[in-house]
């Protein structure tokens, strides 16, 4: 039996007991990087393998082949044509054949017009509204928020009746007020309007702005400034992460619409891409499933990008207001 420096008998097969420790150790990391490489796989998956289908031909398709035996972009210049996605007309001078105007059309357009249209709304309406419950004092400030805050707990499903209800309310007034220029149906009012106060976007800004410290509003009296002066200076310009967080899930919301465009309008000129994808998908030839699929990326591509540009201020944004999934 081995003694340490004081004497003290040290029991055997002390490293026999630290290499089995070693190795239950690193059986239990395999063991967790398994179940998330399985868990990458089922994500990630399905989305790699539509992209792969995207190019390849129909028989491919049908064979379930894993890879293309050569990259069809065509597919793609069939897919958008076919559903419509995007139209661009040219017209020129018949004497001169110099350009003279450019029409643009199709789901696409539609898509972009009223994303930036909900995007631009929900930032002018959710930045004063969460600074007011962060930075400003009022009777029953906190009540309301609370009651405000509650909303979030009701399905979005429950509340699409209100919704049309109040729109079709609102739209007849406006129509009234305005003629048919004031129409909310069928238009980009119905589509984009209503979601221009989002619960969600105010309570981040709202935690985000409520962290800012007081010596800085404090500052800000003593150079004279008021509330929206202290907003637009000081504010705004430390609170990029958590705005450009809400672009980006406006901007996913906003482009993946489909449900509510389908109660709200009659026919596709304000239709976003999403019905026009669904469309292709039902109406379409059900055997073309390798046109559907580059329909699909062509719908993703853009959300994709957009993350990819803002996910380091989308990370920085979520974790700064302390919300956790």
């Amino acid at each position: 039996m081995d003694r340490d420096g004081a004497g003290i008998p040290k029991p055997a097969g002390g490293g026999l007991n630290a290499s089995a420790s070693r190795e239950r150790l690193n059986l239990s990391k395999i063991s967790i990087y398994a179940v998330l490489f399985a868990g990458v796989l089922i994500a990630v998956g399905p989305f790699l393998w539509m992209v792969s289908a995207s190019f390849m031909t129909l028989s491919e398709v049908n064979l379930t082949r894993l890879l293309p035996e050569e990259l069809l972009w065509e597919n793609y210049a069939t897919a958008l044509r076919r559903a419509n996605f995007l139209d661009i007309e040219l017209t020129t001078d018949p004497g001169t054949g110099a350009l003279q105007s450019v029409g643009i059309s199709g789901y696409i357009w539609n898509s972009i017009r009223i994303t930036l249209i909900s995007v631009c709304g929900s930032l002018l309406v959710c930045i004063p509204a969460a600074y007011a419950f962060a930075r400003m004092k009022f009777i029953g400030r906190n009540f309301l928020f609370a009651v405000f805050l509650s909303t979030m707990m009701i399905p979005g499903i429950v509340m699409l009746i209100p919704h049309l209800l109040t729109v079709i309310w609102l739209g007849r007034l406006s129509e009234s007020l305005f003629g048919p220029a004031g129409a909310w149906f069928n238009n980009w009012p119905a589509l984009t309007i209503p979601f221009f106060a989002s619960v969600f976007n105010i309570f981040l800004l709202r935690q985000f702005f409520f962290q800012i410290p007081e010596d800085l509003w404090d500052a800000a009296r003593i150079d004279g400034a008021g509330h929206p002066r202290f907003l637009i200076a000081v504010v705004l310009p430390l609170s990029k992460a958590p705005i450009m967080t809400i672009i980006t899930l406006g901007f996913i919301g906003s482009w993946n619409a489909l449900m509510w465009p389908l109660l709200v309008t009659i026919n596709d000129d304000w239709r976003p891409i999403a019905v026009g994808l669904s469309n292709f998908v039902t109406s379409d030839t059900p055997g073309d499933l390798n046109l559907q699929m580059a329909a699909s990326v062509i719908t993703v591509i853009p959300i994709l990008c957009l993350y990819f540009v803002a996910q380091k201020q989308f990370t920085e944004g979520i974790a700064q207001t302390g919300i956790r999934g």
